[in-house]
């Protein structure tokens, strides 16, 4: 007796660089800034809203849209964010994080053949829920060195089989944010399309230096063939809560609930509630700006210390150096320069060449600063040594 064979629906997709280097630190001792998760607690107040309401009996299925109080509380923050109003019944949805968000909406919307653009360097999860859907990924790069939209390229890369196009602003992995006119531009090339957008926008409340995030709700016709996703893990710092959400017109959140009641149908019922007990004090993601702009700030004080040349953070929780002035690296690739980092200095990192379907020769590696300070401190005192 034999184990049947299977063709894979995804075979060039083996182990992922983020559990590979997260291995590597915990076997060598390394302070772990590569995968992009905190190191410290939430707000106790958020535990206590979540054990209120286990406590208070809510433990069965919630309404497979979401809890009402959450779906309302969503269209709260972002009504006086942006100045968009959603309804919560038809056009919010709570997600088992935003990863699935992501992908049932590509679900919802792509058939076998389907272009959907994506910028590179992305997310590694937007190429393989596009092939899953059967669809075709359309790679522009982003300008290297900068990862801002090339919209010359973008306006290249759209054809008649284009069902919609990814964005991510902050970026994960470059910190880069889109602007306003950035925004406008998208838009002005959309119109008179039937092109979508499925916007990731995670990093949502972390925008530093004064600068308001351009989510496409502020853009009215970008809003409307736009799906937007979003994370309560990244914004309250419980990335293992896996809980997200999505907003879109009805008649796209229609299609979108079709396939996520058959994929995770709903989502866990205290959190949520909890969740939108917390949301009732609009403190805690209004503060976050200046949070990790904090520790943006003290961790590039001390990099600069270091041959790393820095680029620039506007968003996000993550730093992106270029280690091209470090002569023990000179003509290492980055992948080999991670492992050197995590296994001889002690700190691990990320490759930028792990967002690219081909790779990248850029000499640029990605660090996570959503770290206690005192790990953040630890790290530079090893990246010191190089």
């Amino acid at each position: 007796m034999s184990t049947p064979q299977i063709q894979s629906r995804l075979p060039q997709v083996g182990t992922t660089i983020f559990t590979t280097m997260s291995a590597l630190a915990q076997k060598h001792g390394a302070v772990n800034l590569g995968q992009g998760f905190p190191d410290f607690d939430c707000d106790p107040a958020l535990l206590d809203a979540v054990n209120a309401a286990m406590r208070a009996g809510h433990n069965q299925y919630p309404p497979m849209t979401g809890t009402p109080a959450l779906r309302e509380a969503v269209v709260a923050k972002i009504a006086a964010l942006h100045g968009r109003s959603y309804d919560p019944v038809s056009e919010v949805t709570i997600t088992a994080g935003a990863t699935q968000g992501i992908f049932t909406a590509l679900l919802a919307i792509v058939h076998p053949g389907d272009e959907v653009i994506v910028l590179e360097p992305c997310y590694d999860s937007y190429g393989p829920n596009i092939d899953l859907c059967g669809g075709v990924t359309v790679r522009v790069p982003l300008t290297p060195g900068s990862f801002r939209p090339d919209f010359d390229k973008i306006a290249a890369a759209l054809s008649p089989r284009t069902r919609a196009i990814i964005i991510n602003t902050p970026h994960n992995p470059s910190a880069t944010v889109w602007s306003a006119a950035e925004m406008q531009r998208l838009a002005d090339l959309l119109d008179g399309t039937d092109v979508l957008v499925v916007s990731d926008e995670v990093y949502e409340h972390m925008v530093f230096d004064g600068a308001p995030h351009q989510s496409v709700a502020r853009f009215p016709t970008l809003a409307e063939r736009s799906f937007i996703i979003s994370s309560f893990g990244k914004t309250f710092h419980v990335t293992g809560w896996k809980v997200g959400y999505v907003v879109a017109p009805a008649p796209l959140m229609a299609e979108f609930r079709k396939v996520h009641q058959f994929n995770v149908f709903t989502v866990n019922t205290p959190m949520q509630l909890g969740l939108a007990a917390y949301l009732q004090n609009p403190r805690p993601y209004l503060d976050l700006p200046a949070f990790y702009q904090r520790k943006r700030d003290l961790f590039r004080a001390g990099l600069a210390g270091t041959p790393l040349r820095l680029l620039p953070s506007e968003g996000s929780y993550f730093q992106c150096v270029d280690y091209a002035g470090v002569p023990a690296l000179v003509g290492m690739g980055d992948t080999a320069v991670c492992e050197w980092l995590t296994t001889e200095i002690g700190v691990a990192a990320i490759p930028m060449s792990t967002f690219y379907a081909s790779g990248s020769t850029q000499t640029i590696i990605r660090f996570c600063f959503a770290k206690q300070d005192a790990t953040l401190e630890r790290a530079l005192e090893k990246l010191r040594s190089l």
